[in-house]
């Protein structure tokens, strides 16, 4: 049943497979606090084991669920397609077996546009889902807050800050659950919705915040970012003028909540 908004006002049971990853995690509180009975799918859960290269565990886990969010993820290699392809296949054959209602796909922002094999196997996981018998959405972000602050946290272990002109429009991963978890409880919408960062930065002026943010000690290396793939990079094919959703929460509001400093000698 729809309220005013056109959320669905009864509690749901929604599956999320990949809940116990860094966006699938805030998914689960997000949909639990909002009184959802919400199921996490995971090789690793406790209570709905399941395998989305093999199907094991899958119709166990969707059994009365009337939605599942794919928040899973692969290594960003080839074999990632067993987990994002196939593993969709999979996914969405026992949603249609339960009688799931609404497929939730998390997708990136400017994967049609960025020649990477990892963005090419999340398109086709994106054409699977279009061509599937689930009435679907796919839901695309930009890149998490936490995902730059990684890259640039492992570049500093080699004392290295990266100077590349690659823009990005990072978003907070809670802001971004939040607005995937409000779409799991609206109807199919059989379109794509974007939700994106409050800035753009390049990759470059995201680094000196972060050094300056945590005062580690590194030097700024100029990254050339030759081909097609730096093309694309360079001209912000990551990022988007127009989200449906826009966050509120800066890189640099982020890293002033949780700055991982350096120690002080």
């Amino acid at each position: 049943m729809l309220g005013e908004s056109g959320i669905l006002s009864e509690q749901m049971r929604i599956a999320v497979a990949g809940g116990t990853g860094t966006v699938g995690r805030r998914l689960v509180a997000a949909l639990v606090r909002d009184g959802h009975d919400a199921r996490t799918l995971s090789r690793h859960a406790s209570e709905y084991p399941v395998d989305l290269t093999t199907g094991a565990g899958l119709d166990a886990a969707l059994a009365g669920c009337e939605a599942v969010i794919d928040a899973s993820n692969g290594p960003p290699t080839p074999e990632s397609r067993a987990v994002l392809v196939e593993g969709s296949r999979r996914l969405l054959a026992a949603e249609q077996r339960a009688g799931v209602a609404h497929h939730v796909c998390v997708s990136i922002v400017g994967i049609d546009d960025v020649p990477m094999a990892y963005y090419r196997i999340k398109l086709e996981q994106e054409r699977v889902v279009e061509a599937g018998e689930i009435p679907w959405t796919i839901v695309r972000s930009t890149q998490f807050h936490d995902l730059i602050g990684s890259l640039l946290s492992a570049a500093a272990r080699v004392l290295i800050l990266p100077a590349a002109r690659a823009r990005f429009q990072p978003v907070d991963v809670t802001e971004a659950a939040e607005a995937i978890a409000s779409v799991a409880c609206t109807p199919p919408r059989g379109a794509r919705v974007t939700v994106a960062g409050p800035e753009v930065h390049e990759l470059r002026s995201l680094g000196r915040l972060w050094r300056e943010a945590t005062g580690r000690r590194t030097l700024e290396v100029p990254i050339p970012l030759p081909g097609k793939l730096g093309r694309a990079l360079r001209d912000g094919r990551l990022t988007t003028a127009e989200p449906d959703v826009r966050g509120q929460v800066t890189f640099a509001s982020w890293l002033a909540k949780s700055p991982r400093r350096a120690p002080r000698k």
